[in-house]
């Protein structure tokens, strides 16, 4: 198998998948809101106050992950109140949550105090803390420097090997 690292020269990155993914949750308060949504934020104003952001920040951050589909607004209504919306996880908005767990693990490892990460994520059935793994489809965990970078269909070569 050769590495395509060694070419990569030749690509074009206007088609970058972590690229298009940080359009997208690429803002601090972007992930602030991921985060919320994970523990079971959906109003308004709950994200806005536990994000420590102000009310058109996160109206500009919930229409724009809103618009990408990684949440979706649903109707409720108290009673004698007006019909109002709460900000659900798309199925989009659920496939992030390794993203938010490596993060998280990250930075219990290199950004926490001396006091230690502020929540453990841990597993319902058994109560093991939760780590993000990386993995291979055939189930070996891959350290780093055991991974080779291949084409993929969507690669775009620019140079004179583009052929």
């Amino acid at each position: 198998m050769t590495d395509l690292l060694t070419e990569r020269d030749t690509w074009s990155m206007t088609n970058c998948s972590i690229a298009r993914t940080l359009e997208i949750v690429g803002t601090r308060t972007a992930l602030l809101i991921l985060r919320e949504a994970f523990f079971g934020t959906r109003r308004f104003d709950d994200f806005a106050r536990r994000v420590g952001i102000g009310e058109p920040a996160a109206a500009t951050r919930l229409k724009e992950l809103t618009a990408a589909g990684l949440l979706e607004r649903v109707p409720y209504q108290e009673p004698g109140q007006r019909t109002r919306y709460a900000y659900q996880l798309t199925e989009k908005g659920r496939d992030f949550l390794p993203v938010l767990v490596a993060l998280r693990q990250w930075g219990d490892t290199w950004a926490t105090d001396e006091q230690g990460p502020p929540v453990v994520v841990r597993h319902k059935e058994c109560g093991a803390p939760v780590h993000a793994v990386l993995r291979c489809d055939n189930g070996h965990d891959v350290p780093y420097g055991d991974s080779v970078v291949d084409r993929g269909p969507g690669l775009i070569r620019t140079g004179p090997e583009s052929a």
